[in-house]
């Protein structure tokens, strides 16, 4: 009887024992997955940072290009006044230069002749060609980013070459119609 009950004994101690280590494994499994969870959300956390820069960044990237193309722009608009004001004061210059002093109704005909210069009439703003490239290569660019989701700054830059590349080809064909450009 001794020995049944000592067996019986040991039995349960054993049947305990192993109970014990099989919760203490499947805590720690459940820790390591928790872990392993929390790891995944911080990576994603840092991908989802980045992106947010990279966004950020293209975002100033197209501000800058627009502000520096107004700033181009502003600054043929300045020279092409700057030029006929120039033009303007030396046809004014060779008018005191005749010591003719008529009247702005013409009583002269040398300071009439030398104060109206004729010239070809400036161009104002940008092409039709210029136009068409920025939008397409700024709509390219966005597209191609968009479609390769693997790579897309690849994407981008391959969207952006064709795009600029249709919008030039679109835009100086509406020059040529507009007669801004002239056929070969």
């Amino acid at each position: 009887m001794k020995k049944i009950f000592l067996s019986g004994f040991a039995t349960i101690m054993l049947v305990v024992s192993c109970n014990k280590q099989d919760k203490q494994v499947e805590k720690s499994l459940e820790q390591q997955k928790i872990e392993y969870q929390a790891r995944q959300l911080d990576i994603e956390k840092q991908k989802l940072a980045i992106e947010k820069e990279k966004m950020e960044f293209e975002k100033t990237k197209m501000k800058d290009s627009i502000t520096k193309a107004e700033d181009n722009k502003k600054a043929v608009v300045s020279n092409t006044s700057t030029s006929t004001k120039k033009k303007r004061s030396s046809g004014s210059s060779s008018y005191n230069n005749n010591n003719s002093y008529a009247s702005s109704s013409g009583n002269s005909n040398t300071g009439a002749s030398s104060g109206t210069t004729t010239t070809a009439p400036q161009k104002k703003g940008m092409s039709s060609a210029a136009k068409g490239t920025i939008i397409g290569t700024v709509g390219g660019a966005a597209a191609g980013a968009i479609i390769s989701k693997k790579n897309p700054g690849l994407g981008a830059v391959i969207g952006g070459v064709v795009g600029g590349a249709t919008g030039y080809t679109i835009g100086r064909s509406e020059d040529r119609k507009s007669g801004r450009v002239q056929r070969k």
